[in-house]
């Protein structure tokens, strides 16, 4: 039987074809020449159709070095493309049209606004969903904060925390305190405003592409940095979905935002909870109730959706012991689990979408040869 190869689909950066995620790609080469995958990486830019060849990126595991040739298209294609602005992104969506056929391990999810919509429709979910409504005006932020004392403002198609705004009811009379991080991740300076400035302040916040307005949901640590939780589900190699693993993760001082990307720094969900509740049967019952609710939700999405074989779950958790589903994010990076300390959980994060890439691969080639499955 011919080696399986698996297409990494992803995204230059910049110009200078930088790779975000270059490492992480090394080290899937690495673990699919142990599982006998062939694992090559590519961008639409790399593509050429006349050829119907690929001029691919390529790990010499022998030599330690990177290098490219022609290739032919792969079995089956891993898509790690994020949102991006620009021409590079209006690639992606042409190369996803007119390659459609082939076999993905993972299709593209809706934005923020529609998944929160379409799992808000189900009861089991609806329980862990802050409040969320779509931003069209002043008006939706100003009934949200008579609510709250606490609401965040979130790009619908955001990744990494960009563009996100916490906005804070104070105690003082028609005053609210204001932070964030702007398009480039960076902490803008925080600011206390009267009520009559808040929507010139957000007016020139760019809100144009479309932006939620959300509860927040109270998650601040004593030392005043806020936390939540990572949790990665992920297909095996039996093609059923299964807990990875969870990491808590921990915002950088003045961040409202917990990522890694933005200065924070990830530790075991153990030693995170111990913090943060007392009662162990209530830490006990968080851990059970997350692992289904991370199952579940990657289970309806894929039914919904398609094709899936992997996804993030952020979740915030109360003092109270209750769980809100914060985002779903389908293109997870996987450094929490190195940060915490335990290689062999890093390794399954990253091993994990090969070995279903290889059962996935026999599935289709025993139905090719009409066996049973």
């Amino acid at each position: 039987m011919p080696i399986p190869v698996l297409g990494i689909l992803t995204l230059y950066m910049n110009e200078r074809k930088h790779l975000e995620e270059k490492p992480v790609y090394q080290k899937m080469i690495i673990e699919g020449r142990k599982l006998g995958l062939d694992v090559f990486v590519f961008t639409p830019m790399d593509v050429s159709d006349s050829k119907q060849r690929i001029y691919a990126l390529e790990y010499d595991t022998q030599k330690g070095v990177w290098g490219r040739r022609w290739r032919q298209f792969p079995d089956m294609i891993y898509d790690r493309c994020r949102i991006q602005r620009g021409y590079r992104f209006t690639q992606l969506l042409q190369f996803r049209k007119r390659y459609s056929h082939l076999l993905f391990l993972n299709r593209p999810l809706r934005n923020k606004w529609i998944i929160y919509e379409v799992l808000s429709e189900k009861s089991e979910f609806k329980k862990y969903l802050p409040e969320t409504h779509l931003y069209h005006s002043l008006s939706d932020v100003q009934r949200m904060l008579k609510k709250n004392p606490v609401i965040y403002l979130k790009p619908i198609n955001g990744t990494g925390g960009r563009g996100i705004l916490r906005v804070e009811r104070l105690k003082e009379p028609a005053h609210f305190y204001i932070q964030g991080r702007n398009q480039e991740r960076k902490i803008i300076t925080p600011q206390k405003i009267h009520s009559s400035r808040l929507g010139a302040v957000l007016n020139s916040w760019n809100m144009k592409d479309g932006y939620l307005v959300q509860e927040g949901i109270q998650v601040d640590l004593p030392n005043g940095r806020v936390h939540d939780y990572r949790m990665l589900v992920q297909k095996n190699e039996e093609g059923n979905w299964q807990l990875t693993g969870i990491a808590g993760r921990v915002g950088a001082p003045r961040s409202i935002t917990s990522n890694l990307h933005g200065g924070g720094h990830a530790v075991s969900m153990n030693s995170m909870l111990d913090q943060w509740i007392e009662d162990e049967e209530t830490r006990l019952r968080i851990q059970i109730q997350a692992e289904k609710l991370g199952i579940g939700v990657a289970s309806f999405l894929e039914e919904k959706y398609g094709a899936l074989c992997e996804l993030a779950l952020d979740l915030a958790i109360n003092k109270k012991g209750d769980i809100y589903l914060l985002e779903v994010n389908p293109k997870p990076a996987r450094e929490v689990f190195s940060q915490i300390g335990d290689p062999e959980l890093y390794r399954q994060a990253i091993a994990r979408p090969l070995e279903y890439a290889v059962w996935l691969y026999d599935q289709k080639e025993l139905k090719k040869a009409g066996k049973p499955q």
